[in-house]
C-alpha cells in the first residue's frame, strides 16, 4: 500500500508539473518574448484582414501571382490540418503522372520562361506546406506574372531579389523567397488592372 501511495503522489506531481505548470510557463514566455511567432506568424493585408501565415504555404492559381510548390497536404493540397508528403516513391506511376501533368501545365502557363523548369515546381515538400521557393523558381514564373500584370520582367526581377532571404544564420539552408509575402507586395506595388 505504501508503494502505491508513493506511485500515485509521484504521478500527480509529474502530471501537474509537466501537464500544467510547464505548458503555462512556456506559453507565457512565448507570448512575452515572441508574441508574433507564438500566435502563428499571421500576415494581414492593407485592410488588416488576416490572409495567411508566413510559415504555411497556400495555393495561388491566378496567373498574376507567383505559385508555391505543389502540395500533398490534404485532399486538395495546402491543408494546414493535414500536413504531410504524398509518400509516393520515384517508381510510382501516380507520382510520375502527376509530375508530367504539372510539367505540361507549367509549360503552357509559362511559355516565355527560359530554361528548364526547376524541380521544386513539380515536387512537393515533406510537409506539403513549405511557404518558400528558390529564387530560380520565382524567376521561372516571372514572365507569366509580368504578362498578367502588364509589368516588365526587370520590375519582377527586382522584387524577387528584394524578397530573397539568405541562409538562416548566414549558413543554414539555401536562399529562398516567401511566396505569400512576395504576392502581397505585388498587390501593394502593382495592383492588378
Amino acid at each position: 500500500m505504501k508503494t502505491m501511495i508513493i506511485a500515485i503522489r509521484t504521478t500527480i506531481v509529474t502530471l501537474v508539473l509537466t501537464g500544467l505548470i510547464y505548458p503555462f510557463v512556456m506559453t507565457g514566455l512565448a507570448q512575452v518574448l515572441f508574441p508574433w511567432r507564438a500566435n502563428g506568424s499571421l500576415v494581414t493585408d492593407d485592410r488588416g484582414q488576416v490572409v495567411g501565415s508566413e510559415l504555411i504555404a497556400q495555393g495561388f492559381s491566378n496567373p498574376a501571382y507567383f505559385q508555391p510548390r505543389p502540395s500533398a497536404a490534404g485532399e486538395k493540397g495546402y491543408d494546414a490540418t493535414a500536413s504531410s508528403g504524398s509518400n509516393l516513391g520515384p517508381t510510382s506511376k501516380k507520382l510520375q503522372d502527376r509530375i508530367n501533368d504539372d510539367l505540361k501545365r507549367l509549360k503552357s502557363e509559362n511559355p516565355e520562361a527560359a530554361g528548364t523548369i526547376p524541380a521544386e515546381l513539380v515536387t512537393t515538400s515533406a510537409s506539403g506546406l513549405d511557404p518558400h521557393l528558390s529564387p530560380d523558381s520565382a524567376h521561372a514564373q516571372a514572365p507569366r506574372v509580368a504578362k498578367a500584370r502588364g509589368l516588365s520582367a526587370g520590375q519582377l526581377d527586382t522584387l524577387i531579389d528584394e524578397f530573397t532571404e539568405g541562409p538562416s544564420l548566414g549558413l543554414l539552408g539555401e536562399p529562398r523567397v516567401n511566396v505569400l509575402m512576395m504576392n502581397l507586395a505585388l498587390d501593394q506595388r502593382y495592383p492588378r488592372k
